[in-house]
């Protein structure tokens, strides 16, 4: 691609496989070039790692032109544009700087919107502002207009209200249940897959149901029953109902998590790659998940490439959730590149930082990373330094129990301890033990090297379980 396309070539490279879709179902454009380059738009975002050239000969102009025109579009259905402009509009009434133009917009909005809107309850409280606006000045017929319009669909407004806070009384369960398991979520399951369903609602609070959904599916290891939900929802999304980039994004996101929990571990890359086009207020959080996929598939040079062009959204992030869960893949990414001095390196510097935020927060996963790269350099004076300092094994004892994840910080304090002369086999922590299987050895996140020095300090017990 020459210069001249340049700016062109970076618009197409953030444009979205939903966002193409929509826009050839509307358009009505005559001239064939422009066609063939909205097409060829439409190719790439389906053919991320494998595009085809835009023609230099074309008229820029022509590629200007369709740069406003799909921004226009796009524009005019975008959900969250409609609901800055409310916030904008509420501002300015409350203010008394609403001017007439501004307000011709909002009764023709009034006029011409389809009820419910995605953001319904916004729109019901900026025109209920309106009302008083109106009322106070003597505006009859715009007042009659505005109040005919509340009146209507005020049962529809206060139905919403009661969902949402029903949703918010789901969504402690479901979050206390994904992070914590001290208590049940099942029980919100129908509930929400009928309002997700259900059409009378506005699009926000549906698409805040279908979330909670999978975190849901997540909690129970039920993910199947979620798939005939994201299809239902991949049908209206490109017809353009609902759009935004920020949901299309998280709705990629959501699809990573969906298809790789499934096995399905191409097809939820591919989502994760879109979940990353553009920087959203949850652009590390998606890195975050696509790397952690690109690191089990021992894609060690991809997920290095992406975890580095994220590095200016990790100084910036106020998320130590996803701060600390980045500082554990870029540990594990430098370990299976060989840079084992620069993982340890990079997890001190994180841990005298952030040490609070790290037990608060990520601290398996770091640790995880973190006690790899100290065992790799044969560090174990170290390790056992740590592990004594924040009773390692006795935390993760009671995360495994709640999680069932693999007690990688265990072993990894066991074998430096054998190294160290304070172990034997016979020792080894029974709960361990009863663990041994292949889906809980270190091997399955390792390296080589790591599986060498295993082998070394365990060779009775790991014969027969991990192949060489």
């Amino acid at each position: 691609m020459r210069p001249k396309l340049k700016t062109f070539g970076a618009f197409a490279d953030q444009l979205l496989p939903h966002e193409t879709h929509y826009l050839l179902s509307i358009q009505q454009l005559e001239d064939e070039e422009k066609l063939g380059v909205l097409k060829l738009l439409d190719y790439n975002c389906n053919h991320l790692h494998a595009p085809k050239a835009f023609d230099p000969h074309l008229d820029r102009r022509k590629y200007s032109h369709l740069k406003n025109w799909v921004q226009k579009q796009l524009k005019a259905i975008d959900v969250d544009a409609h609901f800055e402009w409310m916030v904008d509009l509420e501002q300015k009434i409350h203010t008394d700087r609403i001017n007439p133009l501004e307000e011709k917009s909002l009764l023709k909005a009034l006029r011409k919107s389809e009820q419910p809107i995605f953001n319904f309850t916004k729109f019901f409280e900026l025109l209920r502002q309106y009302r008083q606006f109106l009322l106070i000045r003597l505006r009859h017929q715009e007042y009659q207009l505005v109040d005919e319009f509340l009146k209507k669909h005020r049962a529809a407004y206060e139905r919403s209200i009661r969902v949402n806070e029903q949703l918010e009384y789901a969504t402690r369960d479901i979050v206390r249940h994904f992070s914590e398991h001290s208590t049940e979520s099942i029980q919100w399951q129908r509930w929400l897959t009928d309002v997700f369903y259900d059409e009378e609602l506005d699009g926000h609070t549906r698409y805040m149901a279908l979330v909670r959904l999978l975190y849901i599916a997540f909690n129970y290891k039920q993910y199947r029953p979620m798939l005939p939900l994201f299809d239902y929802l991949d049908q209206n999304l490109a017809k353009g109902r609902p759009y935004s980039r920020r949901i299309l994004l998280n709705y990629y996101n959501n699809r990573l998590l969906l298809h790789t929990a499934l096995g399905e571990m191409d097809k939820g890359i591919n989502y994760g790659y879109l979940a990353i086009r553009s920087k959203t207020h949850d652009y590390l959080l998606y890195v975050n998940n696509l790397c952690k996929v690109l690191v089990q598939e021992e894609q060690a040079e991809e997920s290095w490439r992406i975890l580095r062009e994220a590095l200016p959204s990790l100084k910036t992030t106020p998320n130590f959730h996803s701060r600390i869960g980045f500082s554990a893949l870029y540990m594990r990414t430098l370990v299976m590149r060989g840079e084992y001095e620069k993982a340890r390196s990079y997890g001190e510097i994180n841990l005298r930082a952030y040490e609070k935020e790290i037990l608060r927060y990520r601290w398996h996963a770091f640790f995880a990373a973190y006690l790899e790269s100290l065992l790799l350099l044969r560090q174990f004076g170290k390790i056992d330094e740590l592990s004594r300092r924040f009773r390692l094994m006795t935390l993760e004892q009671d995360y495994c129990r709640q999680t069932q994840a693999p007690p990688l910080v265990s072993w990894y304090v066991c074998i430096s301890s054998y190294y160290l002369g304070e172990l034997h086999l016979h020792e080894i922590p029974q709960h361990l033990l009863t663990r041994a299987d292949k889906q809980s050895m270190p091997f399955q996140l390792s390296s080589k090297g790591l599986t060498e020095q295993i082998y070394e300090a365990f060779p009775e017990f790991f014969k027969g379980l991990m192949p060489r």
